[in-house]
């Protein structure tokens, strides 16, 4: 297929980003990882320019920070008029409007019919960590519940959540105390011979027995669930699943917080992602996407539970930066205007259906799932060797990105390639880049002998 929208000029990557990735090397810690080796120049929508004339379709979409794309003019013209008043002042110090309108337009969007309450951050990380402090707040009690293959942030406390140790725990302890990991629905590694609901019931019961063997309710000040996990591998659980644990929340007293840091703001085709299970949560983490590439997090919830900290007790000095929260606010207007839930549907319909292709003709695809536009693949040894194949994933994102294609990896065994593409992107250029995909994992099936064969 003719390249319409990837254009290279060079190598990947480029002279000029050789010599600036030795300078980064320099000066850089080898800690600050980087799944691309060229340095961008410039970015519009979800096509990203290097500082060697190269052009590249983007699907990684910053990790998810970009669902409205890069630069969106309306973003940018937001940022380029606060800059002009004023730049910060601390919201503790001296306030500003667009704080006050960004909560207000949170909490009437955030589910649930209930009085709410929404404070701002810097990070999903922070949102993440003052989540818990609210919630141990309120509730008097020190417990935090995540779950296996959860991420949450690399603060200590987010650190301790998280259930993947390398990269993101090994060698940092020691950690938090009163952090509890439960068990988390994984479909397609479920027990041979078990059916789906046969195994939602086992999950259950699971977690219903964790309460009694690991963690007692009464010692529990919150339940933190993505409502579908991102770095975990793009896993989706059942409505049961999730409604089950929000019954029991309710019934012990337990908050239940939705951290809604990579699946907010329309990436699955609503808002929320929760939204999908017809499932209220206590409290809701957001950050990502809800500032379009400008730092900002937050924290929405129940006025009551919200109310519990005193004053000074949460905040922080660029929390809920002007700039923040006026490239949030635009964000949501962009989502409004440009109908990107619905587009999100119609862009995760697209790629699922190009991914259930591709898995008809590769051996090396094990899994295809996603909700909205919130789509991955997991790579294999093969259909009837589902040995995770780590290595493969490498050489497929390596080889995709050499040929104009920016993709991540996700999963605890790191085989899973996720799609985070802009929800702006044109059907073209979608097409465009499935189509790189594809052939990058041509690329490595066909040509190394070592990986998956092809049917």
């Amino acid at each position: 297929m003719e390249k319409k929208f990837v254009k290279l000029q060079t190598a990947i990557p480029g002279p000029k980003s050789n010599e600036l990735f030795e300078f980064r090397n320099k000066y850089v810690p080898k800690g600050i990882s980087n799944n691309c080796t060229s340095f961008v120049k410039k970015a519009q929508g979800a096509l990203v320019e290097d500082v060697d004339g190269n052009t590249y379709i983007d699907f990684a979409g910053a990790i998810g920070t970009l669902n409205v794309g890069h630069t969106h003019p309306r973003v940018v013209r937001a940022l380029q008029e606060q800059v002009s008043q004023f730049i910060h002042t601390g919201f503790n110090v001296m306030m500003y409007e667009s704080y006050i309108k960004l909560a207000e337009r949170l909490c009437k969007l955030a589910p649930g019919k209930f009085a709410k309450q929404a404070a701002f951050f810097n990070s999903g990380a922070e949102a993440v960590e003052n989540a818990v402090k609210i919630a141990r707040k309120y509730t008097k009690r020190q417990g935090i519940v995540s779950f296996t293959r959860g991420f949450h942030g690399r603060t200590l406390m987010t650190m301790t959540m998280t259930g993947k140790v390398k990269p993101y725990k090994y060698g940092f302890g020691p950690f938090a105390p009163e952090v509890y990991k439960a068990p988390y629905p994984y479909f397609y590694r479920r027990p041979d011979g078990m059916n789906e609901e046969q195994y939602s019931a086992m999950i259950i019961e699971q977690f219903e027995q964790f309460l009694l063997a690991e963690a007692a309710p009464e010692s529990i000040a919150a339940v933190v669930m993505e409502p579908i996990q991102g770095e975990g591998g793009f896993i989706i659980p059942d409505a049961a699943f999730v409604k089950t644990v929000r019954e029991i929340c309710s019934q012990h007293g337990i908050l239940f917080i939705a951290d809604e840091i990579q699946t907010g703001f329309a990436r699955t085709g609503k808002y929320f992602a929760i939204e999908h299970f017809d499932v209220v949560p206590d409290l809701i983490t957001i950050s990502k996407s809800m500032g379009a590439g400008v730092p900002i997090s937050g924290v929405i919830g129940r006025a009551d539970v919200m109310d519990a900290a005193d004053v000074g007790e949460i905040g922080g000095t660029y929390a809920g930066s002007p700039l923040g929260c006026r490239a949030a606010l635009t964000v949501l207007d962009i989502i409004e205007s440009e109908n990107l839930n619905e587009r999100a549907q119609i862009l995760g319909d697209s790629v699922l259906k190009k991914m259930k292709l591709f898995a008809e003709r590769f051996e090396c695809i094990g899994d295809v799932r996603g909700l909205g536009a919130m789509c991955a693949m997991e790579i294999v040894k093969g259909k009837h060797d589902m040995t995770p194949d780590k290595q493969a994933v490498n050489k497929i994102i390596k080889e995709a990105n050499e040929r104009g294609l920016m993709i991540l990896s996700a999963g605890i065994y790191g085989n899973v390639i996720r799609i985070l593409m802009p929800l702006t992107i044109t059907d073209d250029q979608l097409e465009e880049g499935l189509q790189i995909l594809e052939e990058a994992i041509e690329a490595v099936v066909v040509n190394d002998p070592g990986e998956s064969v092809r049917r």
